[in-house]
């Protein structure tokens, strides 16, 4: 393969070439690091590019895989880190200039269990502060910009980086996490796939925390396949993460090809298509055709819990970050970008009563959905609203970009809250050339069901095949 098609090969299409020596692992990351290097300035989804440690990571997995020890799939595989996953010898910042330049001591579990299967550490990936965002803005290591746009456009956040590093493709696979969207919202702007785990699917240990009730970890990746192959890699019990303590495992590859026929698919009309983009609407409505073609029964279904608990997610998450924060609160609250610094102190005025009433709610609503959703296997939504919008009409006062984020967080928010897996993956596009993204949710621990859909969805349609044109990076 030609270093210019590497740039956007899959997961799936690596591995069997580098197993088999067609591919080296040191040339496959030789050619990453090249193209990260020329288009970073421009793009800034890297705040961190590990350029000698990715070099000797690929030698060592091209002298296994030449000595016959090859590990799998995701053997010299290069990917992105978010940065607020330890990566052993480099430093965590979370997007912030408080935290210390120290490198980590140890790798997190889910970076730790990557290096096991054989990836490689490209860099650290730029993200909204702390965590704290679905547009992905960051002021104080510069906002990703969105490789489907020359003039910057919202990448979506708060993995804002690990979304533009697969959507340019920097690299083919980036971690990312979900808390209130922020896997899935960047890779519905950006155009990329991004899983929404189960908490208790994979550890969090070694993650820097936003919220310990919503918070997940779930990789951004060009493909369903590749979501599904990294995903089964993180998988299992953390000793840092109690959440992981007795979660079933389960291997989603087994059944990932086996389509789709007599699945039981749902549009939720409550919330969820709510005062759409027309483009948007159209795009996921004409998913149902793609479904039922390939055998799925698709109908429309109204969903109660799920506008019920849209206004819990700001009471329970901020409550929790502001335990995570206090001491920064009290005393370095100047410190903080100048869209998280406001919302968190605003955050403090939550009460001991009116967050533990939320998280009370929360856990009626997730009770009464299993009625709700009794009979349906995967439920059909847009991932946000609205295409990326132009960064200039977003990156705005706090006041002003509150409103803004509770529209673009609003469909993927309740999936946190009533801890539903989700996928987001490509859909169409607007006519300015924009991303939209499909977002396929399931019951708790069936990630199984919304890859199996997923992946026969991008069977049936070549939207994900599509790459942006980044000839006005000069």
């Amino acid at each position: 393969m030609s270093a210019a098609s590497l740039h956007f090969a899959t997961i799936a299409e690596l591995a069997p070439r580098i197993q088999s020596g067609e591919v080296s692992p040191v040339a496959l990351t030789e050619a990453l690091l090249t193209r990260a290097q020329a288009l970073n300035g421009a793009l800034n989804a890297f705040n961190l590019i590990a350029t000698e440690r990715a070099l000797a990571e690929a030698e060592a997995a091209e002298t296994l895989i030449k000595a016959g020890r090859y590990l799998g799939p995701l053997h010299g595989i290069p990917y992105g880190v978010k940065d607020i996953f330890d990566v052993a010898g480099l430093p965590t910042t979370a997007g912030s200039r408080m935290l210390s330049s120290d490198p980590a001591a140890a790798d997190a579990t889910a970076t730790r269990k990557l290096s096991d299967a054989g990836m490689i550490v490209l860099g650290k990936a730029v993200t909204v502060e702390f965590a704290r965002g679905i547009i992905g803005i960051n002021h104080i290591q510069g906002t990703p910009h969105n490789p489907w746009a020359s003039v910057p456009h919202a990448p979506g956040g708060s993995s804002a980086g690990s979304g533009v590093a697969v959507g340019a493709g920097l690299v083919p696979m980036a971690l990312g996490s979900d808390t209130g969207g922020s896997v899935r919202a960047p890779a519905g702007l950006c155009g990329t796939v991004g899983l929404k785990t189960t908490v208790g699917r994979i550890g969090r240990g070694g993650v820097f925390p936003v919220s310990w009730t919503l918070d997940s970890v779930g990789p951004l990746t060009r493909c369903v396949e590749d979501a599904a192959l990294t995903y089964q890699a993180m998988l299992g019990p953390d000793a840092g993460d109690e959440t992981t303590h007795g979660a079933p495992i389960d291997d989603v590859t087994v059944s990932l090809k086996s389509g789709i026929r007599g699945m039981r698919m749902a549009m939720p009309e409550d919330l969820f298509f709510d005062d759409l983009d027309p483009a948007v609407e159209r795009a996921v409505r004409d998913t149902a055709d793609v479904f039922r073609d390939l055998g799925a029964d698709v109908v429309s279904i109204p969903f109660p819990e799920a506008r019920a608990a849209d206004p819990f997610g700001a009471i329970v998450g901020g409550a929790e970050a502001c335990v995570i924060h206090e001491d920064r609160l009290a005393n370095r609250a100047d410190e903080f970008d100048s869209l998280v610094g406001p919302r968190m102190l605003g955050d403090r005025d939550i009460s001991a009563v009116e967050y533990l009433k939320a998280y009370r709610q929360v856990m009626n609503l997730r009770r009464a959905m299993c009625a709700t959703l009794a009979g349906i296997d995967v439920l059909i939504a847009p991932t946000t609203p609205r295409p990326a919008p132009p960064l200039a009409e977003v990156d705005v006062p706090h006041d002003q970009h509150k409103a803004i984020s509770r529209v673009f967080s609003r469909n993927t928010r309740v999936g946190n809250l009533l801890d539903l897996c989700g996928l987001s993956l490509p859909c169409g596009f607007t006519d300015q050339g924009l991303p939209i993204g499909l977002m396929l949710q399931a019951m708790p621990f069936r990630e199984d069901l919304i890859l199996r859909a997923g992946y026969a969805y991008e069977q049936a349609t070549d939207w994900h095949k599509r790459q942006p044109n980044l000839s006005w990076v000069k």
